[in-house]
């Protein structure tokens, strides 16, 4: 009764500060004179990262496995994957690093869910169904959510950068347009081409340091993301191999072509696709590959929530539909 208790309030003590923290992001990107707001946010996501990590102790202790037996518990286990990401870049102590606006509603989205009514039932603890009674157990479903969580983390990053890009392509075409008015404007007379000459170089001189900014900006979401993937493909090929390792003690087959595994292996072959578009010396390597990520980022929600929500195949454990034993 006691762990059950504590595991309720640090639930929603965690929930409350993220929440806060995201409000508290969306203040200092729009007003930048509080320099203390950065610094609160900090403070306030490193408590939930703590609230969340004794979470999931608190479960571990109680129900003697580690919290990752059923969508509950792997939902948490993906929100501490989140947080970890969203304290990485505190250690550079960088004054803003806007990869927290992709780690903090993550946080946020996961919690939720992971706390609705949805998945009332599956949070209470249950014992172990006999073929998660595995050592492998830690190992391979570890290393596929923090797999998960850094690949949507890096996933996301990507269609932040082709947001840019479309906006930047927009401007641009407007940018041209104001130019072809203004040259057909010309015939007006010479006093009206000089004034509206000067309001143009103002105007491109304007853009083009906006223009730089958003190429900055670019490249710095296709580096964070090129690394964050990186570290995410590296977990999700060690949680894939022992996965296989576990599924012949148990089934006797290191591959049976389950609806998970087919899933886990196309969200593998999408990432590598990425990493040799990145190979590749070309101008628009970042655009391309940021295009085949997003399409990973849809790939991975459909392997990691997909199964579990329609209860298919052997990996169906801990969904909608099931009760342990």
């Amino acid at each position: 009764m006691i762990f059950l208790t504590l595991e309720h309030i640090l639930t929603h003590i965690s929930f409350s500060v993220v929440s806060i923290g995201i409000l508290i992001h969306l203040m200092d990107l729009l007003v930048d004179e509080f320099v203390g707001l950065y610094a609160s946010s900090k403070k306030g996501m490193r408590t939930a990262f703590f609230c969340i990590t004794g979470l999931l102790v608190t479960r571990w202790i109680y129900s003697g496995h580690l919290p990752l037996s059923d969508l509950y518990e792997s939902l948490i286990f993906l929100s501490w994957g989140f947080a970890i990401i969203h304290m990485v870049p505190y250690l550079k102590k960088k004054k803003k690093n806007y990869l927290n606006i992709i780690t903090a509603p993550s946080i946020f989205f996961t919690q939720a869910f992971a706390t609705s009514g949805f998945l009332t039932n599956l949070h209470r603890s249950e014992v172990l169904v006999p073929a998660l009674q595995s050592r492998w157990l830690m190992m391979h479903v570890s290393m596929m959510v923090l797999g998960y969580a850094a690949l949507l983390c890096g996933s996301l990053l990507s269609v932040a950068l082709l947001v840019i890009t479309f906006y930047k392509i927009i401007r641009t075409l407007d940018s041209a347009k104001s130019n072809n008015l203004l040259s057909s404007s010309f015939s007006f007379g010479k006093s009206q081409y000089m004034t509206k000459k000067n309001n143009v170089f103002k105007n491109t001189s304007f853009l083009s340091s906006r223009n730089y900014y958003r190429s900055q900006l670019i490249q710095q979401l296709d580096q964070w993301g090129y690394r964050i993937i990186s570290i995410g493909f590296i977990f999700l090929t060690i949680g894939i191999l022992s996965g296989a390792v576990w599924a012949n003690e148990a089934w006797g087959s290191y591959w049976n072509w389950d609806p998970k595994e087919t899933w886990a292996f196309i969200t593998w072959a999408i990432f590598v696709i990425y990493f040799h578009i990145r190979t590749n010396k070309n101008s628009d390597e970042c655009f391309n590959s940021a295009i085949v990520a997003s399409m990973g980022f849809l790939i991975i929600w459909i392997c990691y929530f997909g199964v579990n929500l329609l209860g298919l195949g052997l990996h169906s454990y801990g969904s909608f539909t099931l009760t342990s034993n």
